[in-house]
């Protein structure tokens, strides 16, 4: 996916739900940040979204423009409504949100995770591929080692989750620091 695409959903999700604010939580949320982020960060096809005043109607935009709906068959991208308690985030990230608004987004607001918000949040999840975006992410220099280890020091987590983040956060980096 790329930013033009993001603007698109970004604007349709606002519509569909009749909020002009929009979060964007997954790994599409880089394109706030970084409109023009490596390649290796946009393979997704698809923006996990959330209305900010109206999350109760995430489940509408996933039915309206989610995967297989007209809106995906037509451009080969679509928006994942979701809940908002589905990503697991540290403390503040509503206030560090990086906002998309332009004449694309039709004057609604995308509000993008920022990239040690969204970093964090892979490697909370664990899953192979949210591992590799993490990796890719601090491999290109977007994501602070340091940031990432403050952040999660807040967070309520179980300490398996914890110490298991903790590993991901060190391997990552020295993956990078190896190259």
């Amino acid at each position: 996916m790329n930013r033009a695409q993001l603007e698109h959903i970004l604007r349709a999700a606002a519509q569909i739900a009749d909020d002009e604010e929009i979060i964007v939580v997954g790994s599409q949320a880089i394109l706030g940040q970084f409109p023009n982020a490596p390649t290796a960060l946009l393979a997704s096809n698809e923006a996990d979204v959330f209305p900010k005043n109206k999350p109760e109607l995430a489940d509408l935009i996933d039915g309206t423009i989610g995967e297989l709906s007209p809106f995906h068959e037509t451009f080969g991208y679509y928006a994942h409504g979701i809940d908002p308690a589905t990503p697991t985030l540290p403390d503040g990230w509503r206030d560090r949100l990086v906002p998309i608004r332009n004449a694309n987004t039709r004057g609604a607001t995308g509000w993008c995770l920022e990239v040690n918000d969204l970093v964090l949040s892979k490697l909370i999840a664990g899953r192979d591929k949210d591992l590799d975006f993490a990796r890719d992410a601090a491999s290109n220099g977007l994501a602070s080692e340091a940031i990432l280890r403050e952040r999660l020091a807040t967070m309520s987590l179980h300490e398996k989750v914890r110490s298991a983040v903790t590993g991901r956060i060190g391997r990552i980096f020295k993956a990078r620091n190896k190259d």
